[in-house]
């Protein structure tokens, strides 16, 4: 028979409290989503501000350098900090009856505007620079060619049935019996197909010139109808654009100068007349957006050593309102003086994760510049194979959270603007027992086939016993695999004229 009994164990384990999970959540935000955070909590928490103006004597050093001597970037910004109440306003007295014509100037000192009617820190910029919006789409540039043309109703209904069958990168994305099918039954009225191409033909020569073709013939043989008839070559790259086209896909020059009864040379000009045109009209209207990226830190080379330094503008410095701070009372249990309270702690410990962050991504950061000095000095052929775990184990941390501070975090060095990720690739054994990254053999394939020859390029054999004669061991598939994965085609598709 069971019996109740009460028994005592002792053990560890990790809880995970809302100051460590809020530290997580800050870590694997992005710059853009940890300004939006930043903005929510200032609105939400009245105890939380932004430090504006000049740095301050709590002003952080948010440098680290990355040099045998320093390795780990030791620094770390020290965000929290309570410096004296926020001085501005102070000493000025608003009426309270103010007279009904009176002018914001007649309260405040305003700085005089420039010649262009612009502030002066304005003057000479454009006010509309980097200004994003909705930009048009391909439908409605279409749309708003159609909408200036005379037309009658039904041509115009037809009009508008093929502009929305328009894909976005411009080509006629359904057959003409269905758009016929369609028109039919919504006009009640039988259309021939020949009245719908003829309307079709209209929109053709809408800009941008092409839109509406079937297929990639059509769309390059608009264009070329569109090019004076003086052009050079101008019958010959129509002929070669409608009955030839395959031939060219599959670069058979031999078939090509048979067909159009002329030399190389002639046929090299013929192609670059071809290679001017769009085969993607569309996409000259584009309704995207363009995205911008606000590198996290930046890396340096002063006097011989590469520093790390954190971006101070990706997010605001942030304070406790001392103001506020001093309204809150320890004994008090009232429900304002605990509603104060509360909010007190959480702007000490948003603003305590603010900081962990920045010292954990300074670290990061420093750690990946010592190890990969040679890509910033030499170029990617000098990258060095890295993985998480080598990061995790040279700054004493868990590789999740090397993974979290890597993922859509940017660094801006003398080589461009680079997501911490990069620096991280798999490594290929060479012949003297070493590792090469494969970054590194990325780099070698594309300088191997940027200098190969324009009428004989080197097939993914050929480029992998050069890379074993460097004394890298990668089998053939690995070339074709790394080709592949640059967006190069194969030697039969590389081969041009000289």
């Amino acid at each position: 028979m069971l019996k109740p009994s009460v028994q005592l164990r002792l053990g560890q384990s990790l809880t995970m409290t809302p100051q460590l999970q809020q530290a997580i959540r800050l870590l694997q935000l992005s710059t853009l989503e940890l300004q939006a955070q930043i903005q929510e909590t200032l609105e939400t928490n009245p105890m939380l501000e932004s430090v504006e103006g000049e740095a301050e004597s709590t002003e952080p050093d948010h440098t680290s350098g990355a040099s045998d001597s320093a390795p780990n970037g030791e620094a770390a910004p020290e965000l929290e900090g309570l410096p004296g109440p926020d001085e501005r306003g102070a000493g000025e007295d608003i009426p309270e009856d103010l007279p009904v014509d009176s002018n914001w100037e007649d309260i405040y000192d305003v700085a005089p505007l420039g010649a262009s009617g612009n502030r002066p820190e304005y003057e000479g910029r454009d006010l509309f620079e980097n200004q994003s919006g909705a930009g048009e789409s391909l439908r409605e540039h279409l749309m708003w060619q159609l909408n200036l043309m005379h037309m009658s109703e039904e041509d115009r209904a037809i009009a508008m049935a093929l502009v929305d069958a328009i894909s976005e990168d411009g080509y006629l994305t359904e057959p003409m019996e269905s758009i016929q099918a369609s028109l039919s039954g919504d006009m009640e009225m039988d259309l021939p197909v020949e009245e719908i191409e003829a309307v079709l033909h209209l929109v053709q020569q809408l800009d941008p010139v092409g839109s509406g073709a079937r297929d990639l013939s059509e769309c390059l043989l608009i264009q070329l109808r569109q090019l004076p008839a003086d052009t050079r070559w101008l019958n010959e790259a129509k002929l070669l654009v409608r009955d030839h086209l395959e031939s060219l896909g599959s670069r058979d020059y031999r078939q090509l100068t048979r067909a159009l009864h002329v030399g190389e040379h002639e046929l090299q000009q013929i192609i670059s007349l071809i290679r001017g045109l769009n085969p993607r009209p569309g996409t000259l209207i584009s309704n995207d957006t363009p995205q911008y990226v606000i590198p996290d830190v930046f890396v340096r080379r002063h006097e011989g050593r590469w520093q790390v330094e954190l971006n101070p503008d990706i997010a605001p410095r942030l304070r406790v309102n001392p103001l506020y701070a001093s309204f809150v009372r320890r004994a008090d249990s009232s429900q304002d003086n605990v509603y104060m309270r509360n909010h007190l702690q959480e702007a000490r410990w948003f603003i305590k994760s603010l900081q962990s962050r920045n010292e954990t991504l300074l670290r990061v950061a420093s750690a990946i510049v010592e190890q990969q000095r040679g890509f910033l000095e030499h170029g990617e052929e000098a990258m060095k194979p890295l993985v998480l775990r080598d990061i995790a184990e040279q700054l004493d941390m868990h590789e999740s959270t090397i993974s979290r501070v890597t993922t859509q975090k940017y660094m801006h060095t003398p080589r461009g603007i680079f997501e911490f990720k990069y620096f991280f690739s798999s490594h290929v054994g060479t012949a003297d027992g070493g590792e090469c990254s494969a970054t590194a053999i990325r780099a070698m394939i594309r300088k191997l086939i940027s200098e190969e020859p324009c009428g004989k390029p080197m097939s993914d054999s050929k480029i992998a016993a050069i890379l074993v004669e460097r004394g890298i061991h990668v089998a053939r598939r690995t070339v074709a695999k790394y080709r592949e994965g640059m967006a190069i085609p194969p030697s039969n598709e590389r081969k041009r004229l000289v």
